[in-house]
């Protein structure tokens, strides 16, 4: 289990330090423990640690992502990195040119997602790199799904301020949703990503699709479930009844001698799309309660009359 590491501790800076603050700390401990000129026994390692801390707190995008995990963990615990969080982390042109720091930490690239090429002390300030993948889910109800929708969704993207500081704001988006859209889909955005560097382009939104739990319908994948309840007598002798489903209600014939968990399909009514899914109507049993006499008197009556032991096939009376 890879272990958290405390980027601002590291650079010795406050946690709401300024971007220009961050620098100067950065300029500071790389020229301390430069291998080239330090005689600290571990400068080599430090400043591999001090180019590591700079990567993420001089960026907003990755400093926003890391800030996430000040409220959460502490120097010293255990850390399993997000996996969303190791997309989209791509560099383009430039490169890290001081040879005294060939990689980071399992930490940064569990993080970020590690390509092999690391930018540092000694980037060209020239380079380009292309902007963050964003992740974030959208819920939406089934019926979303069924006929296709616009919803205006709000995400907190990270800002530096005119001061320097690090911050978020709100950014509102409308989202076309597809229709036959299924969960565990996503929508991409083409460009509502992090912003690139250089001339590298910004990187894109990916919407996860989540269905809102709906109070009669449940899924799995295209396919659509609605459990049904019915009376004993319309379970036993079979019944014409009204059910409904997404697209409207439907008159449905139960065959007689109907037993609970049984089910009848609906083909093609499920979730559309270019092979559509089907809708299930899954019998269930209501039992009449027995709040009168009469009620009582006609199941001791069923009781008396009817041969039926509901425990035979377990062996037990």
């Amino acid at each position: 289990m890879l272990q958290y590491k405390d980027y601002y501790k590291i650079l010795g800076v406050d946690r709401d330090a300024t971007q220009d603050e961050v620098k100067r700390a950065y300029r500071k401990l790389a020229r301390k423990y430069h291998p080239d000129v330090s005689k600290e026994p571990d400068a080599e390692e430090r400043f591999k640690e001090v180019n590591e801390a700079n990567e993420v707190l001089k960026d907003p995008e990755k400093r926003a992502a890391y800030d996430q995990l000040g409220a959460q963990w502490q120097a010293g615990q255990e850390f399993r990195p997000p996996p969303e969080w190791k997309e989209g982390f791509e560099f383009r042109g430039g490169g890290y040119t001081d040879a005294g720091a060939e990689q980071f930490s399992e930490f940064f690239d569990s993080l970020f997602g590690g390509t092999g090429v690391y930018p540092g002390a000694g980037y060209r300030r020239t380079f380009h790199m292309h902007g963050e993948d964003r992740h974030a889910r959208v819920l939406i109800d089934l019926e979303d799904s069924y006929q296709g929708t616009t919803r205006t969704i709000t995400l907190r993207v990270p800002e530096v301020t005119p001061d320097g500081h690090v911050t978020t704001r709100e950014q509102s988006l409308n989202v076309r949703i597809p229709k036959g859209i299924k969960p565990g889909q996503q929508i991409r955005l083409a460009g509502q990503g992090g912003p690139g560097m250089g001339s590298g382009e910004a990187g894109d939104l990916y919407l996860e699709v989540e269905l809102r739990e709906h109070p009669l319908y449940r899924t799995d994948g295209a396919d659509v479930y609605l459990d049904l309840p019915l009376a004993p007598w319309e379970a036993a002798l079979g019944a014409t009844v009204t059910a409904p489903t997404p697209t409207g209600a439907v008159d449905l014939k139960i065959p007689p001698e109907s037993q609970p968990g049984r089910k009848l399909r609906l083909k093609g009514r499920g979730l559309p799309g270019k092979e559509p899914g089907d809708f299930y109507v899954v019998l269930q049993l209501a039992l009449p309660p027995a709040h009168s006499e009469e009620a009582k008197a006609l199941y001791r009556e069923m009781k008396s009359k009817l041969e039926f032991n509901p425990r035979a096939q377990l062996g037990a009376s």
